[in-house]
Parts: C-alpha cells; sequence; structure tokens
C-alpha cells in the first residue's frame, strides 16, 4: 500500500537515520530570485560595507493566523512569551515537541487585533497549521506556500513580495525613497515608509548586522517597488542580493536556519505524525554531514543548544514547558561559530585537480550545504564534542565559517577538528559524489562572528545578551 503520511513513510522506511541520509530530494534551493545579480564575493561584500537589496519573496511560507483564539493557539505552541508582544510587533517564534526539542523557528507578525502572520520554514507551519486543526481553536488559517523549487517556466505568485534593504548605507536610501527622515520605528516593530507614492508596510530588522527594514506589499507591485529601491540605492553602493549568497548572510550573523525537526519519534508526536502527508518536508527532506547515528533522536536539538535560552519564558503554558524546566541549563551545548583553517579547506580543493585519485567531498561556494539539514562531527583528542550545522564562505572575513554547537566545556578560542565528508564514501543522496573523508582544523569562535554584528546588533538572541 502506498504511504499515505509520514507515520507510513517511516514505518515502511525501518530505520529513519537511514532514509533521510539517502533521501533522493536534492539540494535544497532558494527558488525564482536569480542566482547572482553581480557575483556572490562582490554582493557579500556589500552587505558589510555598502548596502544591499534581499529579495526573500519565495524561500518562504506565509501563514495566516485569525480568529479569536489566535494568541492561545500561538502562545501554546510556542516557547516565547507573549506579555507585551501587541499589534505592530514581531518576534522569532520557536515551537518544540513535548520533549522540549526544537520543531523549528520563524518570524511572527502581530498585524492586527487576533491576526498573526507566520513566515518561515515549513516545519513549524505545520505544526501551526495542525493544532489549528486538530486543536479546538476557533481560528481560521491560510497558507501561503513558498515558491515551487523549479517552477519549469510556469508563473510564479504569491500574496506578497518581501524585500530586505540592509547594510551600512541602508539608512541613506530608506531616507530617500521615504523622502523625510528614517521612519521611527523600533526594533521588530512594524510601521510604514512611502516608497514611489505607495505606504509600504516595514519591519525594524537588520540580518546583516547593521539596522535595516524589511518591508512587504501586494505581490503585483513587487517590481514596482524593486525599481524604485533600486534606482535610489544607485549613490549608496547597493547591490541586488542573488540567491547564492543570500544565505551565507547567517554565516556572519549567527542564525542556525535548519535544524532537523524533532518530530520522527514519540507517542505523543504519533497523531502529528500520521496527519503530515507523505510527500512532506519532513518525510522527503535530507540529512547529511559525517555524524552518523542509528538514533534520530541524537539529531534532535533544544532552544538553548540553537541561541534560544533568552526567548524561553515559562510565564504561560506550552508544549515542552515540563521537559525543558528539568533540564540543566548550564549543562547544555552552546551555539558557537567555527572558522575553518585555510590550509586544509585548501587540500579539499586541491583533491580535484590529481586524476585517479580519491578526493574529499566537495565543498561548494559559497554555500557548502549539501542536505535539509547538516550534522558535521566535531572532535578534540578523538572525543565528540558537537556539531557543525551551517557551512559556508565569508568574502567579508576572507575565511569557511560555519555555525554548530559544542560541548559546555569546550571555549572560544580551542581549536577543534571538523570532519568533512560522509563516511564510506558517502551516502546515495544526489548532492553526494564518492569521496573520502578528512579532517579540517577550526578555532572555536563567538556567535555572531562578524564584529559589526556583533558589537552593534540590537541585543538578543544573536548577540547572546538581553
Amino acid at each position: 500500500m502506498k504511504p499515505r503520511n509520514l507515520e507510513d513513510v517511516l514505518n515502511a522506511a525501518g530505520n529513519t537515520v537511514d532514509m533521510l541520509r539517502n533521501s533522493q530530494l536534492g539540494a535544497y534551493v532558494y527558488p525564482v530570485v536569480a542566482p547572482e545579480f553581480s557575483n556572490w564575493r562582490s554582493e557579500q561584500y556589500a552587505w558589510a560595507h555598502t548596502a544591499v537589496l534581499f529579495d526573500q519573496s519565495h524561500h518562504m511560507v506565509d501563514l495566516f493566523i485569525e480568529g479569536p483564539d489566535a494568541t492561545k493557539l500561538l502562545s501554546h505552541l510556542a516557547i516565547n512569551s507573549f506579555k507585551g508582544f501587541d499589534i505592530n510587533k514581531a518576534k522569532q517564534f520557536v515551537p518544540c515537541n513535548y520533549d522540549g526539542q526544537v520543531i523549528g523557528d520563524g518570524i511572527l507578525f502581530h498585524t492586527d487585533p487576533d491576526k498573526y502572520v507566520y513566515v518561515g520554514r515549513a516545519p513549524s507551519a505545520n505544526w501551526i497549521m495542525f493544532h489549528a486543526e486538530k486543536g479546538g481553536y476557533n481560528v481560521t488559517v491560510v497558507k501561503d506556500d513558498r515558491s515551487p523549487s523549479r517552477p519549469m517556466g510556469k508563473p510564479v505568485m504569491r500574496k506578497f513580495y518581501r524585500f530586505q534593504i540592509q547594510g551600512p548605507n541602508a539608512k541613506g536610501i530608506i531616507e530617500k525613497l521615504n523622502g523625510g527622515p528614517f521612519p521611527d520605528i523600533k526594533f521588530f516593530n512594524m510601521g510604514f515608509i512611502n516608497i514611489a507614492g505607495r505606504k509600504v508596510a516595514a519591519l525594524r530588522h537588520g540580518m546583516a548586522g547593521a539596522p535595516g527594514l524589511e518591508i512587504w506589499g501586494p505581490y503585483a507591485e513587487g517590481d514596482e517597488i524593486r525599481a524604485a529601491i533600486v534606482e535610489a540605492g544607485k549613490d549608496f553602493g547597493l547591490y541586488q542580493v542573488g540567491s547564492r549568497a543570500y544565505a551565507t548572510n547567517t554565516l556572519e550573523s549567527g542564525w542556525i536556519p535548519s535544524p532537523l525537526p524533532a518530530v520522527y519519534t514519540g507517542e505523543k508526536m504519533k497523531a502529528y505524525r500520521e496527519w503530515l502527508p507523505a510527500d512532506s518536508y519532513e518525510a522527503t527532506g535530507s540529512l547529511g554531514g559525517s555524524f552518523v547515528s542509528t538514533n534520530i533522536e541524537d539529531y534532535y536539538t533544544n532552544p538553548y543548544e540553537l541561541g534560544y535560552g533568552p526567548f524561553v519564558k515559562f510565564d504561560h503554558d506550552f508544549i515542552g514547558r515540563e521537559a525543558l524546566e528539568k533540564l540543566d541549563k548550564p549543562a547544555q551545548r552552546k551555539k558557537v561559530t567555527l572558522a575553518w583553517n585555510g590550509e586544509d579547506v585548501a587540500k579539499v580543493f586541491a583533491s580535484l585537480f590529481v586524476p585517479g585519485s580519491p578526493h574529499y567531498k566537495y565543498i561548494d561556494l559559497p554555500l557548502s550545504n549539501y542536505a535539509s539539514s547538516n550534522y558535521d562531527r566535531l572532535t578534540v583528542g578523538g572525543k565528540f564534542v558537537g556539531f557543525s550545522m551551517f557551512s559556508g564562505i565569508s568574502y567579508n572575513e576572507r575565511s569557511m565559517l560555519s555555525l554548530g554547537m559544542v560541548d559546555a566545556d569546550v571555549k572560544i578560542g580551542n581549536e577543534v577538528k571538523l570532519t568533512w565528508g560522509e563516511p564510506d564514501g558517502g551516502s546515495k543522496k544526489t548532492t553526494v559524489e564518492p569521496h573520502q573523508q578528512i579532517e579540517i582544523r577550526a578555532i572555536v569562535s563567538p556567535v555572531p562572528y562578524s564584529k559589526v554584528a556583533r558589537e552593534g546588533y540590537a541585543e538578543g538572541w544573536r548577540t547572546g545578551k538581553v
């Protein structure tokens, strides 16, 4: 019988780790947006030194939650407090399973009374939709799914365009567009800006370290708004950022985008697995890297490991609260940046030019992830001490960097060894060629790695301060 849901898929597969490690999904795609508008090096450089326009219109789910129980529903799912979460505010929304392990995250906008918009990847959106449908809440949910990874020439439509204007010169561009001062909007609060004669919704944000704005409006107006921003940015060194460089900004600013959603085990989670379709993100996603365990729960993470500790508030009942209350917080792994040794990285590339001999796993640039969720082993003196989870090159720092988590006793400045490549010649993923493993030295470094982001970004989960 053809699997109907995730639970059926898992039962047919036998071992969840093997299933995900050999997924035929292919590479994670940031759809529709051109790979490069200039070149990824210049585009990376611009977000640290001039200004950039990010196009976020296509790679995330937009979920519209409305009704008398909207706040009750979302508060029940989030580790975050909803006290003071007034209209025209936004927050990083983090839900967990019943054991306090992270399912995903995204941005939650409080737009109107009893109305919210969630913007992010599929795992958290799916979790919200399940509870809205099955939890007895008086809410309606409308899903505007991410654009197809490969549209194959077919038209693509979304409800909204979503852009960001970021970088040191963003303020000047925004003031030129607005025809006046930078709008008085506090960090992660919403307001409005004038662009090309239109009143455009805006969120004060800062993905690249320096404060900027995220803006959105009807999708049909997107080309007009983009053209106005590009024109206004000519005197400020504005670069449009393509899909190749886009995801690498987090290497400098410190957000781990895609931990494995902790949904594959647990009796309390069974109803959810039976609700998730057989072709869902959770059923088709891929797992990559040098860390291999037969137990899928070894890939689960908790909020403290991902740097979300400041978000956890025990002022409300939420799924996973009891488990998180019992955690020994100081003993948890901590989020870090890993700066890879340049000579070791060079060996990986050099192996491509030795005919007839095995080579190391290719490091794609600027983003080197080759699975939906990536877990590479970190060791010190042969002892396992954590994971590298999201890797790529920073042209600004002239370094291969990755974001990950290490044991509590591993210090900033320590050297660890990162095992690059998969064991036994590699898995059957379409993104993996036959190769051999190599150990790459890496220095445990702060999060965010970028000095500008670390010292200038608003205090919170990226900086570790509240």
